[in-house]
């Protein structure tokens, strides 16, 4: 069983940092792909950043490529979203999404896909 929990979000000012965190309390962590989704009010949920399970693999959303790193600790169990030079438009509510399958170089990118969910950390950015 997967249970996720996301965390590191909070108020940031244009060009700051922030670290998001998305940890399991599982057993079965290094089976899974992760992705980070964002969706602000009155928006769709959208893709981020995702990352394959032996954390090899990683593919990025045009808006925060570049600025952005996913990297993930088996170990640990957590994954984690390092995001850099932040925009006021990446201003919405973050959550990790996980699924299980595909090879150890899968990644996945629709949130329909994702059969976990964290329950989400806000990230708001200001001017």
């Amino acid at each position: 069983q997967v249970q996720l929990v996301g965390s590191g979000g909070g108020l940031a000012q244009a060009g700051g940092s922030l670290r998001l965190s998305c940890a399991d309390s599982g057993r079965e962590f290094s089976r899974y792909m992760v992705s980070w989704f964002r969706q602000a009010p009155g928006k769709e949920r959208e893709f981020v950043a995702a990352i394959s399970r032996d954390g090899q693999n990683t593919n990025y959303a045009a808006s925060v490529s570049g600025r952005s790193t996913i990297s993930r600790d088996n170990a640990q169990k957590t994954v984690y979203l390092q995001m850099n030079t932040l925009k006021p438009e990446d201003t919405a509510g973050y959550y990790c999404g996980a699924r299980i399958g595909g090879s150890t170089s899968s990644l996945f990118y629709r949130a329909a896909e994702a059969v976990y969910w964290g329950q989400g950390t806000q990230v708001t950015v200001s001017s």
